[in-house]
């Protein structure tokens, strides 16, 4: 039996910012259908409004004719309020919400003490 994957997900993906997202955004476009897109930027993804402005930024960068979705994602803090994360589950865009201990890996200065 042989089963051929098409167009596999990625479940855990960092795009980054700036120029760095111009590069990582195509290559995974080219390779994944859908993307969990990490939220540790700096700074950090915290608001629903912050997502989707980074969602317009990843599918600015998704090359033409590329079907490929973004699954955005909150990086949760010590602040996050309720109201927040009620927004995001709205959204139609933002499918998780992040824990990140503090200062446990990269971009995560402001995680969860």
């Amino acid at each position: 039996m042989k089963i051929t994957i098409t167009r596999p997900d990625d479940w855990h993906l960092h795009l980054r910012d700036g120029a760095a997202l111009h590069t990582t955004v195509p290559h995974t476009a080219h390779r994944f259908g859908r993307a969990i897109v990490m939220p540790n930027l700096k700074p950090p993804v915290t608001t629903t409004q912050a997502a989707r402005a980074y969602h317009q930024r990843i599918v600015a960068a998704t090359p033409a004719g590329i079907r490929f979705s973004p699954l955005m994602t909150l990086y949760l803090t010590d602040n996050t309020p309720p109201a927040e994360i009620r927004t995001a589950k709205t959204s139609g865009i933002v499918h998780a919400l992040k824990l990140y201990p503090a200062g446990a890996t990269t971009n995560a200065d402001a995680g969860v003490t």
